[in-house]
């Protein structure tokens, strides 16, 4: 399923952004597929390691399985310790496109709210500010465009909670078109017998941040993956 090569969206020295497939987790424990595996394999064949050679490959930040877009990798430790820092900073600008259910009103504002990780699983929840380990989750959307079954948004996150984008929708009755597991009652592209492996309508659309050794800006923006010809969107858009 995922032995497409990588679509490489910035390759300079040892930062390396990629355009993350849905269905593919960033990061694994040993035996299960993930980006990160695929990452190290093109390292490794580029440098002509042998299979065996233990490779450094640092992550500083992740994107959801089902979701799709830009993501950033280390390939030493000076480099992944500055990027860490950027986005521990939030000195990383992170644009998402969402199309979602039903209709987003007004036409741009900030959805505010405190978030819960659902102890052992995968899943988030909105709860009180006093609920104890509570995150403040706050992003900014914009309406780009309304469609016959969805409203298609675009999202600056402030903060980087456990699915905050998708349970922020949901909790509003606008579940992401595709995620299930939040209530979205439209399928979005090919509806494999895992739900892990389906797509969702969520895309890490654009990256900004400092290159880590030579501190020059870099703005990366990822192409839409086929999934999203099916929602036609207004070609003068994208």
């Amino acid at each position: 399923m995922h032995n497409q090569p990588l679509d490489i969206l910035l390759d300079d020295g040892p930062c390396l952004v990629v355009n993350k497939p849905a269905g593919l987790l960033t990061q694994a424990p040993r035996g299960i597929d993930s980006l990160e595996i695929h990452v190290k394999e093109f390292y490794r064949l580029r440098e002509g390691k042998p299979a065996d050679a233990k490779l450094y490959l640092g992550l500083a930040h992740r994107i959801d399985r089902p979701v799709t877009g830009a993501i950033v990798f280390g390939r030493h430790v000076r480099a992944t310790r500055k990027l860490c820092t950027q986005f521990a900073d939030r000195t990383v600008n992170k644009i998402y496109w969402a199309f979602v259910q039903g209709e987003v009103t007004p036409d741009e504002g900030t959805w505010t709210d405190y978030l819960h990780k659902c102890h052992g699983m995968a899943q988030s929840e909105v709860v009180e500010a006093d609920y104890p380990d509570a995150k403040h989750a706050v992003l900014h959307y914009r309406v780009r465009w309304r469609g016959p079954v969805g409203t298609w948004i675009e999202i600056e996150l402030e903060t980087g909670r456990t699915h905050q984008i998708r349970i922020q929708a949901a909790s509003r009755g606008n579940a992401i078109v595709g995620d299930s597991q939040y209530g979205s009652t439209i399928a979005f592209g090919e509806q494999y017998p895992d739900l892990r492996d389906r797509a969702i309508a969520l895309h890490a659309r654009q990256l900004g941040f400092r290159h880590p050794m030579t501190d020059e800006p870099i703005d990366i923006t990822a192409p839409l993956g086929a999934n999203w010809d099916a929602l036609n969107l207004p070609a003068e858009l994208l």
